[in-house]
């Protein structure tokens, strides 16, 4: 069997768990859509774990890989990621939901045929498990039928939104002089990066009485790298190292620094000249 990351064309440094120390060593890239914004995005899975791709590089760089020298000094690094989330958009589409209709009853194997991505296909074993917090099920024989449920998806939401509220002062300790409102809103806007704005992030916003506009402002701060899917390690939806505040301080830093004024400097010929004077 190949490995997973033949077909790369140039080698690139990925920062991940080894699939070989805690499980069968089995991983792959898959291209899916990004819960978002749809567009193609690359995940790494492995031993059954889901995980996305982020992408940092500096101005000036390269990697020293064994006896090979990679110019490209960007590292990729996978970290997991919830596959509820990357589910979502696609258990919304296929319950057909109209009008005050909860819509239809699928089975995993019809939600998951989603043409031109046969990725999915792989995270079916995985969908029967995490997709049973945020969906109806119903079973008839041997055959489990999954249908998305609102309330528990928002019941879901809730959830991750005080987990992550929880988590942020003990990230950065700056939190720690904010209001509650404000974490709270940067919590809603971090889960944001990965819900569509109709139905999910509008309705989580209106239950937590956040303006809308407010968490996308602050979503707005962080960088998504777009790359096509032919692109090192076929990422195509990478967030990038440094957000834009950060690149905002660099460029004022950069404008505060005044020219050096240089005081009794020479030019090099004078000094000489005034060298053979002293000899002659």
């Amino acid at each position: 069997m190949g490995c997973w990351w033949e077909g790369v064309d140039e080698s690139r440094l990925l920062i991940a768990p080894d699939p070989g120390a805690n499980g069968n060593g089995s991983a792959r890239l898959l291209s899916l859509r990004h819960p978002k914004s749809g567009v193609r995005t690359s995940y790494l899975l492995s031993n059954g774990l889901l995980q996305e791709l982020h992408w940092f590089k500096q101005s000036y760089g390269s990697w020293f890989l064994g006896d090979y020298v990679s110019k490209d000094g960007s590292m990729y690094t996978a970290t997991p990621i919830d596959p509820v989330f990357i589910m979502l958009p696609i258990f919304e589409e296929a319950r057909m939901k109209k009008g005050d209709d909860p819509g239809k009853f699928r089975q995993l194997d019809e939600i998951l045929f989603i043409s031109d991505y046969p990725g999915y296909q792989h995270l079916f074993s995985i969908a029967e498990n995490c997709m049973q917090v945020v969906c109806e099920i119903k079973e008839i024989g041997s055959s489990k039928f999954f249908r998305l449920d609102d309330m528990k998806v928002m019941a879901w939401l809730y959830c991750k939104v005080c987990q992550l509220k929880q988590t942020l002062p003990a990230l950065d300790q700056n939190y720690a002089a904010r209001e509650e409102k404000d974490t709270l809103a940067d919590a809603v806007s971090i889960l944001g990066e990965y819900l569509k704005d109709e139905p999910w992030l509008k309705l989580l916003c209106n239950h937590f009485k956040l303006n809308s506009l407010e968490t996308k402002r602050i979503a707005s701060d962080f960088d998504v790298c777009p790359t096509t899917i032919e692109s090192p390690v076929g990422c195509s939806s990478l967030s990038q190292g440094k957000n834009t505040s950060e690149k905002k301080t660099a460029r004022n830093l950069k404008q505060a620094k005044k020219a050096k004024v240089e005081t009794e400097s020479r030019n090099i010929k004078d000094m000489f000249t005034r060298a053979s004077r002293r000899r002659n």
